[in-house]
């Protein structure tokens, strides 16, 4: 691995630097990740959006045809570290620009690229993505959101569930069923929609942590032009691939704290009246952890090395969410226990370390769910990554309608 900036690397750094500096404050300490995203929070978000694009810093990898810098994967994630130091407003456009977008230009005409990738990179239009329903979460294939065409349009009847965003989205990706009489697989079609299109309802979903920025959306009776199809008819789940494959790419590791703030705690406070970071179990998880996130901060680097010299990143980085999401959600959980009494205070004014802990446990176990849960991560790992056999699918050839 190679831990230093090349010469040009460096200098990107610096000009990254020099921007964040001038337009955005540093962060005091990390920020909690489940701040509510409301109206005020968005309208910040466009305009912090529209300043990163008009210096050339959205959309780095994108071609300049894009709207984008036409530069390489290594400045992006130059970006992203620096960025990640400061207090700006995030979780707004990820989907959109991560998923969405790339998904669209890869599948859509020209002209229709043309009327929806700049907006989106300038912060002016805001896309979700459509592919959860009730009764096919992490199976994606088995979604009963039906399409049926009508002429040169699309009328489509159905549920999504678990959309982030979809309140404040101007478009969505959406992915439907149009043929029931073919294996799940073959049978879905990719659309986008004009998220205030008549038929369309949003209905916010109030999460544990006290915020509601997942949703469910209905459609009735939708009408969705077929120029808005992306891909061919039926060819939807090859579609839905590109856009799961970026998903997988821009979630990655998940913020929160980490070893340094349970060790932080672990010094702080006091168990059977001596200081917890003397209690040899204690500094037993502390010790797990610590190796842990060591192994996932190096095996990160091995894949920057990669990028960097112009190759592919390797399989190891499908190991990047599934152990970061369970660590997250162990050390909130021993570092409540370790709070004894104090662990039920969320005021962050009053909470040890301002209630970090405690915001964490309500948004870990989201974060074993979104952008795949651990045991389809899991699944990819021993199928793709270890070459095991497959688990058995009873369902593969039979068409959907049984």
């Amino acid at each position: 691995m190679d831990f230093s900036d090349t010469s040009e690397e460096a200098a990107f750094r610096a000009e990254v630097v020099a921007f964040l500096d001038e337009y955005a404050p540093r962060k005091a300490g990390r920020l909690s990740d489940t701040e509510a995203i409301d109206a005020a929070y968005v309208q910040r978000a466009r305009a912090w959006q529209a300043r990163k694009a008009a210096a050339g810093f959205a959309g780095i990898t994108w071609p300049r045809a894009w709207g984008g810098r036409g530069g390489t994967p290594m400045q992006q994630i130059i970006y992203g570290q620096e960025e990640a130091k400061y207090a700006v407003p995030r979780g707004v456009f990820e989907i959109g620009l991560g998923m969405c977008i790339p998904t669209l230009a890869t599948y859509a005409a020209a002209e229709t690229s043309a009327l929806h990738v700049g907006p989106a990179l300038r912060g002016e239009k805001i896309w979700c993505q459509l592919f959860s329903e009730p009764a096919a979460g992490s199976d994606v294939a088995g979604l009963r959101t039906r399409a049926v065409r009508d002429g040169d349009d699309w009328v489509v009847n159905g549920q999504k569930i678990w959309t982030s965003g979809a309140h404040f989205s101007d478009f969505g990706l959406l992915l439907v069923r149009t043929d029931p009489d073919v294996p799940k697989h073959a049978g879905l079609s990719m659309l986008f929609l004009d998220m205030k299109s008549p038929g369309v309802e949003v209905r916010r979903i109030k999460q544990i942590s006290g915020t509601s920025n997942f949703n469910e959306v209905f459609f009735t009776d939708v009408r969705i032009p077929d120029s808005q199809r992306l891909g061919g008819e039926g060819a939807g789940w090859k579609v839905a691939l590109t856009t799961l494959m970026h998903e997988r790419l821009a979630i990655g590791t998940l913020g929160g704290p980490d070893f340094p703030e349970i060790l932080e705690l672990a010094r702080t406070v006091q168990v059977n009246g001596t200081p917890a970071i003397q209690n040899a179990a204690v500094r037993e998880r502390l010790a797990d952890w610590y190796v842990q996130s060591k192994g996932l901060e190096y095996t990160k680097l091995r894949t920057i090395t990669a990028l960097s010299r112009g190759h592919m990143p390797g399989p190891e980085s499908s190991i990047f969410k599934v152990v970061s999401a369970r660590k997250l959600q162990e050390i909130a959980q021993f570092a409540l226990d370790l709070m004894d009494g104090a662990g039920l205070v969320t005021d962050p004014d009053l909470a040890p370390m301002r209630g970090m802990f405690q915001q964490a446990l309500l948004y870990a176990p989201g974060g074993r769910i979104a952008g795949g849960t651990d045991e389809i991560l899991r699944n990819i790992i021993a199928e793709r990554v270890l070459g095991l056999p497959g688990d058995i699918r009873v369902d593969r050839d039979r068409p959907f309608r049984q």
